[in-house]
């Protein structure tokens, strides 16, 4: 069975995709005729919730999901995964304001919240990635 945050986290990966998604499609359909030249305005979170809101996101969900366990089952302390769940979603929202709000402060913001959300998965994933027994030495 799939943990609720891998789900949660696939959920939120494709709600990002349909609005990146969304966002080309109006950026092509402008690009075919032309209607609102303020629609080209729209290409930073068209990219941001593509890279960012949907392959980002997707690889946290895959990698919460497909590491090694620790022995029993466990997948340690979720906390920090969960946070960086929310904080991802949260940069991704925020960077992608800025195309309706001016200004830089929100995709300064957006990127900070990023990277403390890699920062947090990191801490969370760690222990799942190294090794449990260090390597014997032959020689």
């Amino acid at each position: 069975m799939m943990p609720r945050l891998t789900v949660l986290t696939l959920r939120a990966a494709l709600l990002h995709l349909l609005t990146g998604f969304t966002l080309g499609a109006l950026l092509l359909a402008n690009k075919g005729v032309p209607f609102a030249p303020r629609v080209w305005g729209l290409l930073p979170p068209h990219v941001e919730f593509l890279l960012a809101g949907w392959m980002a996101q997707l690889a946290l969900a895959v990698a919460f999901w497909i590491l090694p366990r620790y022995p029993g089952g466990s997948r340690g302390d979720e906390r920090p995964a969960w946070a960086a769940i929310l904080l991802l979603n949260l940069g991704v929202l925020l960077a992608a304001a800025q195309a309706l709000v001016a200004g830089n402060v929100f995709v300064l913001t957006g990127r900070a919240c990023q990277l403390a959300a890699g920062s947090l998965f990191a801490v969370h994933a760690w222990g799942r990635i190294r090794p449990l027994y260090p390597m014997s030495k032959t020689g």
